[in-house]
């Protein structure tokens, strides 16, 4: 399963607004900076991780985004489905309910594809935002006492 950049995108920017926006709201603009996104894909992304109440706006000077709840509290498969949609591996119909593939009865890949589909699901929806921001910290911190080092 490949994700779409919506999907790469938009949890880059989930894991900028809840580094960053902790003790102020963070502009569109300094993300597109830190992230190298583009704004107007940045303001597309935005807008449905907000519609999906994962994202909350701030208006007026000093305005900008906050992540609506505790990086804690986000699992990267909330972040994933309001952006992609569901994460099937195929298109077929085989994961669906009963009656959801023509070819239910003979299809021999189904039980694959359901295992498959049900990993992916269990990961994401059990792996949070603040997990993500701890493994970068470990790892750039490990990076940094590495370079001392040498």
């Amino acid at each position: 399963m490949k994700l779409s950049t919506k999907g790469r995108y938009g949890l880059r920017a989930m894991l900028d607004l809840a580094v960053y926006g902790e003790e102020q709201p963070v502009s569109i603009r300094s993300i597109s900076e830190r992230q190298n996104i583009s704004e107007s894909y940045l303001e597309q992304l935005i807008a449905k991780l907000k519609k999906a109440g994962l994202v909350e706006s701030v208006r007026g000077a000093g305005g900008g985004y906050h992540i609506a709840r505790d990086a804690s509290k986000i699992s990267v498969g909330e972040v994933l489905y309001a952006l992609e949609g569901d994460l099937n591996p195929v298109d077929c119909g085989a994961i669906l309910a009963e009656g959801g593939c023509r070819n239910e009865k003979e299809c021999l890949s189904r039980y694959a594809w359901q295992k498959i589909h049900q990993s992916i699901q269990n990961t994401v929806d059990h792996m949070y935002l603040s997990e993500l921001i701890e493994q970068g910290r470990a790892h750039a911190g490990k990076e940094h006492t590495e370079r001392e080092d040498t």
